[in-house]
């Protein structure tokens, strides 16, 4: 007898059992076009450019802040909190913030370096940008599945993680 705390495990079909008929064909096709690598690299690639593109406006060279990054923090962007909005605390250090975010955690992405961490980086920083453009979602809701699919399934073979994983195993 079970009890409502068990349950029976039931397993995937095996290969054997999977369809062979033109579904199953035309199934098989369109999985080889979408490889697991490829795929991972396009979408981390595909989560980093608009931050990338983001992060280049804030720069006027190595280091240097454009005048026009803290300004937007100071005066056009507000964080929308339970039907309120709050100013930015430390406008300039937000905008510093962002603006190294914008241009390393891309970089570190499309390499495949600390891959996790850095989807781990774009999606807290879509969550702040969310608070910051409540009417953005649709678009906030895209980086966010693409950084948690990162996060879940890695960078693939085709990057640095994968290969200094190798190395020190």
């Amino acid at each position: 007898m079970t009890t409502i705390f068990e349950h029976e495990e039931k397993t995937a079909p095996s290969d054997d059992t999977a369809p062979t008929g033109i579904i199953g064909k035309a199934s098989n096709l369109i999985q080889s076009v979408a490889q697991k690598d490829i795929t991972q690299l396009v979408l981390r690639i595909a989560v980093s450019v608009p931050f990338w593109k983001s992060g280049d406006l804030k720069w006027d060279g190595f280091l240097q802040l454009s005048e026009i990054a803290p300004l937007l923090f100071e005066n056009e962007f507000q964080l929308h909190i339970l039907g309120n909005t709050y100013p930015f605390p430390f406008p300039y250090v937000f905008a510093f913030g962002a603006g190294l975010g914008e241009v390393i955690l891309p970089v570190f992405l499309v390499l495949g370096i600390f891959t996790r961490f850095a989807a781990f980086g774009i999606l807290g920083m879509t969550a702040v940008i969310q608070l910051t453009v409540p009417t953005g979602w649709p678009v906030h809701l895209t980086w966010a599945a693409m950084a948690l699919a990162i996060m879940a399934w890695g960078p693939g073979r085709i990057a640095v993680d994968h290969f200094l994983k190798r190395i020190y195993r």
